[in-house]
């Protein structure tokens, strides 16, 4: 292993160029990575919505739509802005009140039933279908350019419409993310290190990672653009310890007399065994993330682990580089540590353990009742900032027109009219419909089919299938509409069998029911894998059960907190905290740990050995910790995408708490079962004899 290290230090030039060379590469598979910015296509394609979906496409050319909110047009110049519309090459259909009635018929002429659900308040409705599907390029390409024809007269809503939007705001909001986070970590770091220019290398090293990450994502195709926000500063939250540990070796190594080139090849050395086996916990929590069924957990997952690994392997090639070539600039930089040493923490923890093993007792039941009782919420349009175009026109038709939720019923093309109004009509009983509309029920209205455009009538019958579109006035992914959509269901299943409620309300059910299953698993997972882990890192049964138990505890005080507090969480959040916690913070209580036992062995008793572990390692911790909390915390008070905003202020707090809670009571649990560590941890058995 050491020669390793002297093959690092011999090549160092060549290594430092080659790894510059590969920032070109990695930069254009950074730009080239397709960035996706609609979470629902994360739902199995095994689930009936989501076939559904495909027959509307398929069948309809109908991947998307978009109900727009047109403001004071009269009905030549809504036919004129069809005409423009329909000229676009993505739309599919372009249908409005005018298309049926012409120019001639006045308003106030209409049946009071159409004309209360068509105009309100010199507004009316019209709608657009597109080709290709909710988040493709081109339907995005189309709100665009949608939106340069009669955009002050007409509100585009619509699940392409946010996309678009949350692309727009996210994409002018990372470069601020990075920076917000390099900042605070400077910070952290001059304060922490001995030198003021190391800081800026380390920094480099690991914004050198980040890029390779990246731009190894082409190779995936796509990524969300949750995963695009939050990788950089994660991966900068999760990795710094590995800079630091490494720069920590080799100012030790030159202390002891050694040339700067042997110094560093005994670094990387020391280096190497410590992390690899430090960052398989944090890989391993990551890659929990990828037994979700909803596979946005897979997106993080994999990237994240990937930015893991090659930040393990930008610490040991590129970062003993770029030391060595600077270190005349490191040395003149030198400072004294201003980071305290926290000797009186660590004399209190040991002194009074038996309070922090009290303080567990009292607040661990408060801390799980939050943790299992806090507040989530699933409706996408929540987390955005209302002033957004798309907001602003969703805001408008729930007001204005009761539109909240809006289903599409796909139902056999043979099924009779009078079957399909009877169908209608119980589904026009169930609490919370506002409106049922189909072909065969617009007769009843006095616009016979026959009235119909071909062009439309195309769109609302196929071969097999035809349409009938309901609006429901309940709240998207909320128990009503999800209880709703089951009546329906049952409903239509007695008329047709094969018949599918496709639209956001039963997509949104479908998360609902995925991420509640993918939060008890991924959970489960994530500390299944990591158990396995220690036990062979450790060698020990039952440390690994005592480490889980104090990280899981901080997780419950964290999840617990918005409880309190009364705060809502996006759904991403809840599911994937306590995986990222998990594995991104039981390294502080690992590094403690085989200090520990490491004394143990040496013959020293459990209060030297836990005096002598805290001792050396609650510096580094919260080093680590902080550099976490300021990667993250930045990011969180800064986004106005609440999505994004809410995960990393988790993270950040609960680095913090993960720091405080492994420092303070870890120590406590593990004298207090000492004896049982001894006779359960290989080596140890024959020490008090």
């Amino acid at each position: 292993m050491n020669k390793f290290g002297q093959i690092i230090v011999k090549y160092r030039k060549a290594i430092l160029i080659i790894g510059l060379l590969l920032l070109i590469p990695a930069a254009i598979g950074y730009i080239k990575t397709r960035v996706n910015y609609d979470i629902l296509v994360y739902l199995p394609d095994d689930i009936e919505t989501i076939q559904g979906e495909n027959i509307l496409q398929d069948d309809f050319g109908m991947g998307s739509y978009s109900v727009v909110v047109l403001e004071n047009m009269k009905p030549n110049e809504i036919l004129n802005l069809e005409t423009k519309i329909k000229e676009l090459d993505q739309v599919s259909m372009c249908m409005s009140t005018a298309d049926i009635l012409g120019t001639k018929v006045p308003v106030d002429f209409l049946p009071d039933e159409i004309k209360d659900k068509a105009y309100k308040d010199g507004t009316t409705l019209m709608v657009i279908t597109f080709k290709d599907g909710i988040s493709d390029d081109d339907t995005l390409l189309a709100i665009k350019q949608l939106r340069e024809i009669a955009s002050d007269k007409a509100k585009y809503s619509g699940m392409s419409a946010v996309v678009i939007d949350t692309k727009e705001l996210s994409d002018s909001e990372v470069v601020i993310y990075v920076a917000i986070a390099v900042i605070l970590c400077i910070i952290i770091l001059q304060v922490s290190l001995d030198s003021f220019f190391a800081p800026f290398l380390l920094l480099l090293n690991i914004g050198i990672a980040v890029v390779y990450n990246l731009g190894s994502n082409i190779f995936i195709g796509e990524i969300s653009y949750i995963t695009k926000a939050i990788s950089a500063v994660l991966q900068l939250g999760v990795t710094t310890d590995f800079a630091i540990f490494l720069y920590h070796s080799y100012i030790e190594e030159k202390e002891q007399g050694l040339s700067k080139e042997d110094a560093m090849a005994s670094a990387i050395n020391k280096t190497l065994i410590s992390v690899v086996g430090s960052s398989l916990t944090t890989i391993a929590g990551f890659l929990a993330l990828c037994s979700m069924r909803f596979s946005l957990g897979k997106d993080i997952g994999i990237v994240m682990a990937k930015g893991v690994l090659m930040g393990v392997i930008c610490v040991v090639t590129i970062l003993p580089a770029l030391i060595l070539q600077c270190d005349r600039l490191i040395e003149k930089t030198k400072h004294k540590i201003i980071f305290p040493r926290f000797v009186r923490l660590k004399e209190i923890v040991i002194k009074y353990y038996w309070v922090f093993i009290l303080l567990f007792i009292i607040v661990l039941p408060f801390a799980y009742h939050g943790y299992k009782n806090t507040d989530i919420y699933y409706n996408l349009d929540r987390s955005l900032p209302r002033d957004l175009p798309s907001i602003v026109a969703n805001t408008e038709l729930k007001e204005k027109y009761g539109m909240v939720s809006t289903e599409l019923i796909l139902i056999d093309k043979e099924l009779p009219d009078e079957k399909i109004n009877q169908m209608i009509e119980e589904i026009e009983n169930v609490d919370g419909i506002e409106w049922v509309v189909g072909v065969s029920k617009l007769k009843d209205l006095g616009i016979p089919k026959e009235m119909l455009p071909n062009d439309i009538l195309e769109k609302l019958e196929t071969d097999k299938y035809q349409l009938i579109l309901l609006n429901s006035k309940y709240e998207m992914a909320t128990d009503e509409l999800n209880a709703q959509v089951d009546v329906i269901n049952d409903i239509i299943d007695k008329y047709d069998e094969n018949s599918i409620l496709v639209g956001e309300g039963p997509l949104m059910k479908d998360l609902v029911e995925i991420s509640n299953h993918d939060f008890n698993s991924v959970n489960t997972f994530s500390i299944g894998v990591i158990f396995v882990i220690m036990i062979f890192v450790l060698k020990s049964i039952s440390l690994p059960f005592i480490l889980i138990a104090i990280i899981e505890f901080a997780i419950f005080i964290n999840m617990g907190i918005p409880y309190y507090t009364g705060t809502v969480l996006p759904f991403i959040a809840s599911i994937v905290i306590g995986t990222i916690q998990l594995g991104a913070t039981i390294d502080y209580a690992i590094l403690i740990t085989t200090k520990y036992i490491t004394y143990r062995k040496e013959g020293k008793n459990k209060h030297d050995s836990m005096d002598l572990a805290l001792g050396s390692s609650i510096s580094s911790i919260f080093v680590s910790g902080l550099c976490f909390f300021g990667a993250t915390i930045g990011v969180g008070l800064y986004s106005e995408i609440e999505m994004i905003g809410s995960l990393c202020i988790l993270m950040g707090r609960g680095a913090i708490i993960s720091m405080f809670t492994v420092v303070c009571m870890l120590p406590a649990f593990i004298m207090l079962f000492d004896k049982l560590i001894c006779k359960t941890t290989s080596g140890m058995k024959n020490i008090e004899k």
